[in-house]
């Protein structure tokens, strides 16, 4: 999922300064404290995270809390309930192994009771089925960097699905990648390396891309072939498959509307004739009183994923690659413990056959 707290309740965009007379001093932007929330509960087996953060009073650069000792709940509409456990270091939640999980048809939603006391409720939700992908597939492209004699070079990873003939259906894709690690801890030493410990189990460094907001409705394709839709590119860094999870997410319309909003808030540029930066409308409210803003978004998604490994062995010249890590023997400690978090895993992946 992107980072909320990145792009909400506000955007500042950049002082702009029209001549050599006086700069222009804008006043400081004040925002009062408001919870700010993400999350969403699939077809999927979880566990689902939701993650709490208040925004704090800021000038030009946004600093959101964390939201610690909050009750935090899923609900749905045959009476099925989980609390959520808040994991370390804090505003972070999540149900169990095994725990509930969504199903098609059912309707769900978020309460959330801060330690203050204070309650809030997501509007329920139903979760729709997404469909299958049917295909994925590679284009090479190897571009000048414009403005200099150098190459970028990658794979762009395109995706075939069908549209179901009812009307009203709604998209958004998002992928994952994951990269086999032997080296846990490392540090920079000097400019031209690093030096690291061991990983004492296997494990997965986890890269997403939080600010790649890709929708779309049915309103113009309903029940036709949607081809061709570009996912992500996948960059010469060596010479190995890249594995990554393509996941397709059958929205609602409150869900589709609310992330086409992010999306054009964040792709806003700062310049001139830009709109003026606004909140996102979400679906949490607060139950305690009315009048207090919330901001954020907990969806019920139905999801399709499928895994695809970019065969890179045909990439040309040397790949770009990172600074080497210099393991030294012997280290203290040994080894270090593969983290288990939004950026590490030492659990397998699911399709991974390396």
């Amino acid at each position: 999922m992107i980072r909320l707290r990145s792009f909400l309740p506000l955007l500042l965009f950049p002082l702009l300064v029209l001549s050599c007379v006086t700069e222009f001093q804008p006043d400081t932007v004040s925002l009062t404290p408001a919870l700010v929330v993400e999350g969403q509960i699939t077809d999927q087996p979880g566990p689902y995270t939701v993650r709490l953060t208040r925004t704090a009073d800021y000038s030009y650069k946004a600093i959101n809390l964390l939201e610690t000792g909050a009750t935090v709940s899923i609900e749905d509409d045959q009476g099925n309930r989980e609390t959520l456990r808040e994991q370390a270091p804090g505003g972070v939640y999540q149900t169990r192994v095994g725990g509930i999980q969504g199903v098609a048809g059912r309707t769900y939603k978020l309460v959330i009771q801060t330690k203050s006391g204070i309650r809030y409720e997501s509007q329920p939700e139903m979760i729709t089925a997404a469909p299958p992908i049917l295909k994925l597939y590679t284009e090479y492209r190897n571009e000048l960097v414009p403005g200099t004699s150098n190459r970028k070079q990658g794979w762009d990873l395109y995706l075939d699905t069908k549209d179901p003939e009812t009307t009203g259906n709604f998209y958004r894709w998002e992928w994952t990648h994951y990269e086999a690690i032997s080296v846990c801890q490392k540090k920079q030493v000097g400019s031209g390396g690093y030096t690291g410990i061991y990983c004492c189990t296997e494990c997965w460094d986890i890269t997403r891309c939080y600010d790649c907001i890709t929708v779309a409705s049915d309103a113009e394709i309903n029940g036709q072939a949607i081809s061709g839709q570009l996912i992500m590119r996948a960059p010469y860094t060596s010479n190995a498959p890249y594995y990554v999870e393509v996941e397709q997410q059958s929205l609602s319309r409150g869900a589709y509307n609310f992330w086409k909003s992010v999306r054009q808030l964040v792709s806003n540029t700062g310049g001139l004739f830009d709109a003026a930066p606004q909140s996102v409308q979400g679906n949490i409210r607060c139950i305690t009183d009315p009048n207090v803003t919330t901001y954020g978004y907990f969806g019920a998604t139905g999801v399709s994923r499928m895994p695809f490994y970019v065969d890179r062995s045909k990439g040309l010249g040397i790949p770009d690659l990172d600074y080497p890590v210099n393991v030294p023997y012997p280290t203290n400690p040994a080894c270090v413990a593969c983290e288990n978090s939004l950026y590490r895993t030492p659990n397998k992946p699911r399709w991974w056959v390396y």
